[in-house]
């Protein structure tokens, strides 16, 4: 028997459909397919499901189609409430077009209204502002969206495990940046952590130990040879000893004879002994 002899009502998304002149792969009934899924009509059989939209990924609100409007930024973790803020204008409306006086003034009410309400417990201030200390410090230097976004979660999973308690908001930020930059392997040195943060170096470190030993993160040691194009730009070698400075120190961190040393000390030595071999003046100062 058929399906559409059983039941005789229909659900909201089979209202509207249209019959193709496909063939069932099962009993080769007839085919119909509505806005959720592809069915056959005889023995109920689902062929397809969850439909491509083929639509516009914009929007208008307008009868000419001159003002597409896009549906807003993704969710993120950077932001205390995932980036579903409201920001209120000041001087001009949604057109372009100046506001008066008193509306200006109605707005500025609002505004202060709507900045006092944003947030509903201490904890979300504290997490606003940590959020805001990684974006600063990760803008500072200069790293992705991808790491920005891995500290902000990270950031998030130590408030969430109590680790704030007693400690700075800015070197707990300042520690997830400088954690996500290990798990990655990417060479951040301290020193310039420190330039950028408002904490000096001892609550980083302090900080950064109370990450790692609380959530385990996945750090990896830091390779000498990561740390070579950094010094050698400073220094401002050429070429063919920062190539023989790499060509050392991977060697010297495959044979393991580094172990217990310090991976800047490592890559230090490595340019130095390069520029000798290479006739460049260098001093191990």
């Amino acid at each position: 028997m058929a399906t559409r002899d059983i039941y005789e009502t229909a659900f909201d998304e089979d209202v509207q459909h249209e019959s193709s002149s496909n063939e069932c792969p099962e009993c080769n009934g007839r085919v119909a397919t509505n806005a959720v899924e592809t069915v056959c009509e005889d023995c109920g059989l689902v062929i397809a499901d969850q439909q491509i939209d083929h639509g516009p990924e914009w929007r208008s609100f307008e009868d000419d189609d001159s003002n597409r409007e896009r549906t807003g930024a993704p969710l993120t973790a950077a932001r205390h409430d995932r980036g579903l803020s409201t920001e209120i204008g000041r001087s001009t409306d949604g057109k372009g077009r100046t506001l008066s006086g008193s509306k200006r003034r109605q707005l500025a009410r609002i505004r202060r209204e709507h900045s006092r309400s944003r947030f509903q417990s201490k904890a979300e201030r504290n997490l606003a502002h940590g959020l805001g200390e990684v974006r600063r410090v990760a803008s500072a230097l200069g790293l992705g969206g991808s790491v920005r976004n891995q500290a902000c979660q990270l950031f998030r999973s130590a408030q969430r495990e109590d680790l704030l308690l007693g400690r700075s908001i800015e070197a707990i930020a300042a520690a997830s940046v400088y954690g996500v930059c290990r798990c990655h392997g990417r060479p951040v040195a301290r020193d310039d952590l420190v330039d950028v943060a408002r904490v000096d170096h001892s609550s980083i470190t302090n900080a950064y130990k109370t990450l790692n030993r609380e959530l385990g993160l996945p750090t990896q040691p830091v390779a000498p040879q990561s740390l070579i194009p950094k010094l050698a730009s400073e220094l401002n070698v050429n070429s063919q000893v920062r190539r023989r400075a790499r060509t050392l120190a991977e060697r010297a961190h495959e044979t393991s004879i580094t172990n217990g040393y310090q991976p800047s000390g490592v890559a230090a030595a490595c340019l130095y002994l390069a520029s000798r071999e290479h006739g460049q003046s260098l001093t191990q100062t």
